[in-house]
């Protein structure tokens, strides 16, 4: 008999880690490397994945103080919701000002826009993994969760998940680190390749 199990995928962190190795990242990227988090001996009842839509919205520039508009599609997310056993979760994307792309910002002369990266913050997504890591915790209709992030604030749902009676299975990428953290409230590190 087959462990279930669900599948719970941080986006921004797997998108970070895919650009880093010159992946593709779109749904079909997305659902194909789901499916690889799974062992032979597990059958995937749901794949949650949690992520923000693009920033969309008008901000001023640090140094000229001009306008910039941000835009952005989510038709992504649309399209990976309804990929089979796909369920998006969506958080917000706060923009939280700029940071300088190197210190000193400009060394030789006075900086400029382009010395700035734009500054967003992911809101609400650590709290929904918690919610539905308690959620599937409560109703027991799974046997494994398999997670894909490296944030520990998800410490506290793995330690329920698992005094639940759930086994936790954290994933760790090709060339990545998985957070000893996080290897030390799951039940198994599982280490996979791009598919």
């Amino acid at each position: 008999m087959p462990q279930k199990i669900i599948v719970l995928i941080d986006g921004g962190f797997l998108r970070v880690k895919a650009n880093l190795a010159n992946k593709i990242y779109d749904p079909r990227f997305i659902a194909a490397f789901a499916h690889k988090c799974a062992s032979e001996d597990e059958e995937i009842l749901r794949v949650l994945y949690y992520d923000c839509a693009p920033y969309s919205g008008t901000v001023k520039l640090p140094i000229s103080g001009k306008t910039y508009e941000f835009s952005g599609s989510d038709k992504w997310l649309d399209e990976l919701a309804c990929q089979d056993l796909f369920a998006v979760r969506r958080g917000v994307l706060k923009f939280r000002g700029y940071k300088p792309k190197k210190t000193p910002v400009h060394p030789s002369g006075a900086p400029t826009d382009a010395d700035f990266n734009p500054d967003f913050e992911q809101k609400g997504v650590d709290m929904r993994i918690g919610l539905d890591i308690a959620a599937y915790s409560a109703n027991r209709s799974i046997d494994r969760i398999v997670l894909v992030t490296n944030d520990t604030d998800c410490v506290p749902a793995m330690k329920y998940g698992r005094k639940s009676g759930l086994q936790v299975v954290i994933i760790e990428l090709p060339n990545g680190k998985t957070s000893p953290e996080l290897v030390a409230h799951s039940d198994f590190k599982r280490k996979i390749q791009w598919p």
